[in-house]
């Protein structure tokens, strides 16, 4: 069992930069893959970037390449997404998640979820 808490959402201006972290619970976070995921209103859930379970692989959707990066920190169960030159697109609930598998890009494949946390971009 991984429980999931994301933190550092808010409101930023358009060009703008934020650092969304995921803590998690449980000894085995190093088995799991994880990935962020984000939903904006009226729209289905949608991969933004994940990372194995080594960090030595990372995957990232096409709109965030290049401005996004995920990172993760074994030691301390941590899972980072910094997110540079945001755009008002990018406003959306942003989601931690985990698998043991590897269909990074797949949202069913993700078996834990926290609870999101919001950020809003601002033109």
């Amino acid at each position: 069992q991984v429980q999931l808490v994301e933190s550092g959402g808010g409101l930023v201006q358009a060009g703008g930069g934020l650092r969304l972290s995921c803590a998690a619970s449980g000894h085995t976070f190093s088995s799991y893959a994880m990935g962020w995921f984000r939903q904006a209103p009226g729209k289905e859930r949608e991969f933004v970037a994940a990372i194995s379970w080594s960090g030595g692989s990372t995957y990232y959707a096409v709109s965030v390449r290049g401005r996004f990066t995920i990172s993760r920190d074994n030691a301390k169960n941590t899972v980072t997404l910094q997110m540079n030159s945001l755009k008002p697109e990018d406003t959306a609930v942003y989601y931690c998640a985990a698998q043991m598998g590897i269909r990074y890009y797949t949202r069913i494949a993700y078996e834990y979820w926290g609870q999101g946390t919001q950020v809003t971009v601002s033109s």
